[in-house]
C-alpha cells in the first residue's frame, strides 16, 4: 500500500484528534497543578475570614487582664499557662463566631448586605463552617486538657469555668438561640468579661476569687458595646427576619444611649481608681478621643465599620488597663 493511499490517509487524520485531546489534558492537568496554590490561599484566607478575627480583642485582653491580675496577687506569671489560656478562649471564640454564620444563614438572616457574606456569597459551604467549628471546639478542650495537667486548679473548678464559655459560645446563636430573644447581650456581658478574665486568672493562681469578677466589668462594658453597636447597625434587618434583640425591644434613641454609657462608664471607673488607689489606673484614659469619635458617628447613625472600630477601642482599652494593673504598686489595688 503507497502513501498516497487513502486508507492511509484516514487512519492517519483518524489518530489526530486522540494526539490532540491528549494534549489538551496533559495542558488542563498542568493548568490545575498551577492554579491549585491559589485556591488553596483563597480557601485559607476564606477560613479566617469566617472567624472575623476583628473581634479577637473581646477574647484576648480579658485573658491578658485576668493574668495581670494573678501576677499583680501572686508575684509571679507562667508564660505557657498565658498562652495555652490564650489559645483556648480563642479557640472558643471562633468556634462560636462560625456557629454565629452558620445559623444566620440558616435562617435567612445574613444577606447581600451584610458584614458577615461567608455563606451568602457562597464563599465557604455550610458543612465547611460546621467542619472548622468542630475542629476548634476540639481544640480548645485538648487545650483545656493541657491547662489542667499544668496548672494547679481544680478539675472541677477548671471544668466549670471553660464548659460554661464554650456553652455559652455555642448557644448564643445555636440550640436555644439567646440572641434571637433579646438575650445575647447578657451572654456576651458574662462570657467575654467576667468568666475568661476568671479562667485565666484561676488558671494561673490555682484557685477561683471574686475580684477578678470586679475588674472585669470596665472591660465587660467596652465589650458588650462591640455587640450593640453591631445590632443596632443590622436593627431593621434582624426585624425583617423575625428576631428580637435589646436594640429592636429598647429603639434607636435609648440604643444611643445605651452605647453612649458602654463607652464612657469604664472611663468613670478608671477615674474612681487612679484617684483613690494608683495613679496608673489612669492609662486607658488616652483612649478617650476614639470613645468621643465613636459616639459621634453612633450619633449621625453612620454605622460603617463601627462595630470594627469599637472592637478597635477595646482592644486598646484593654491593653492601658492590663499595663496600668501591671505597673500599680505592690498592695496598691484593693483585694490584690
Amino acid at each position: 500500500m503507497g502513501p498516497g493511499d487513502p486508507a492511509q490517509k484516514i487512519s492517519i487524520s483518524a489518530e489526530s484528534p486522540r494526539g490532540s485531546e491528549r494534549n489538551d489534558s496533559g495542558a488542563a492537568l498542568a493548568g490545575a497543578e498551577r492554579v491549585s496554590p491559589g485556591t488553596w490561599r483563597q480557601k485559607c484566607a476564606a477560613y479566617v475570614l469566617a472567624l472575623r478575627p476583628w473581634s479577637f480583642s473581646a477574647s484576648l485582653t480579658p485573658v491578658a487582664l485576668g493574668s495581670a491580675l494573678a501576677y499583680r496577687a501572686e508575684g509571679a506569671l507562667d508564660p505557657g499557662l498565658l498562652v495555652g489560656s490564650a489559645v483556648t478562649v480563642l479557640a472558643v471564640h471562633g468556634a462560636g463566631n462560625l456557629v454565629n454564620t452558620y445559623y444566620d444563614f440558616s435562617k435567612g438572616i445574613d444577606h447581600k448586605k451584610s458584614d458577615d457574606r461567608t455563606l451568602v456569597d457562597q464563599i465557604l459551604e455550610p458543612q465547611d463552617v460546621v467542619r472548622f467549628g468542630v475542629f476548634l471546639y476540639t481544640v480548645g478542650c485538648i487545650c483545656a486538657a493541657g491547662l489542667y495537667a499544668v496548672s494547679t486548679l481544680k478539675l472541677e473548678h477548671l471544668a466549670l469555668i471553660y464548659f460554661g464559655g464554650l456553652s455559652s459560645s455555642f448557644l448564643y446563636t445555636g440550640g436555644i438561640g439567646f440572641k434571637y430573644v433579646a438575650l445575647g447581650d447578657v451572654v456576651i456581658l458574662i462570657t467575654f468579661g467576667p468568666l475568661a478574665v476568671m479562667f485565666a486568672h484561676a488558671v494561673q493562681v490555682g484557685y477561683l476569687s471574686v475580684s477578678p469578677l470586679l475588674y472585669a466589668i470596665p472591660l465587660a462594658l467596652s465589650t458588650e458595646a462591640i455587640l450593640h453597636s453591631n445590632n443596632t447597625r443590622d436593627m431593621e434587618s434582624d426585624r425583617q427576619a423575625g428576631i428580637v434583640t435589646l436594640a429592636i425591644l429598647i429603639g434607636p434613641a435609648f440604643s444611643y444611649i445605651l452605647y453612649t454609657v458602654l463607652l464612657f462608664l469604664p472611663y468613670l471607673i478608671f477615674c474612681v481608681l487612679a484617684t483613690r488607689y494608683t495613679i496608673s489606673m489612669a492609662l486607658p484614659l488616652l483612649t478617650i478621643p476614639m470613645a468621643f469619635s465613636l459616639e459621634r458617628q453612633f450619633r449621625s447613625q453612620s454605622f460603617n465599620k463601627i462595630p470594627q472600630r469599637t472592637a478597635k477601642l477595646n482592644l486598646l482599652l484593654g491593653l492601658f488597663y492590663v499595663f496600668g494593673i501591671t505597673l500599680a504598686p505592690a498592695g496598691a489595688l484593693p483585694k490584690l
